[in-house]
């Protein structure tokens, strides 16, 4: 695929991903997609692989994490990668407490599907909109 076809296929994704479309956005991601949040502390972080995972971390995100993009990513690519540069605001609905994610996703497009996701995020914001006290309140 052309580096314009990985744009446009990565954009596809993430118009699925906010549709919360998951037929669409399965038929867009490898059957053994991998997908790296890091961080510990916050309800998404962990490797997520296949579609089954990633079909049940977008279910989970869903319902944990609300989220707003207060303007429209930027889209850099190179061959078959494509990083997607983004701010997200939201909250953590368990806790309520606010974020600001100033982040990166490094995604690589094999045999026109999504393969493989690497997040760069501010697993310090998530964490600490994630955290409860010792009472178990936010």
């Amino acid at each position: 695929m052309s580096t314009e076809e990985n744009v446009k296929l990565v954009k596809n994704f993430f118009a699925a991903m906010g549709s919360s479309n998951a037929r669409d956005l399965l038929a867009l991601a490898a059957e053994d997609i991998e997908w790296i949040i890091p961080g510990e502390g916050w309800p998404l972080a962990g490797t997520h692989r296949g579609h089954a995972e990633l079909a049940a971390v977008l279910k989970k995100a869903s319902e944990e994490v609300e989220t707003q993009y207060p303007k429209p990513p930027e889209f850099v690519a190179q061959g078959d990668r494509v990083m997607v540069v983004g701010v997200a605001t939201g909250k953590i609905k368990a806790t309520n407490r606010p974020f600001k994610d100033e982040w990166v996703f490094d995604i690589t497009i094999r045999d026109g599907k999504v393969a493989h996701i690497q997040e760069y995020i501010d697993t310090q914001a998530l964490a600490r909109a994630s955290e409860v006290d010792a009472s178990g309140l936010p």
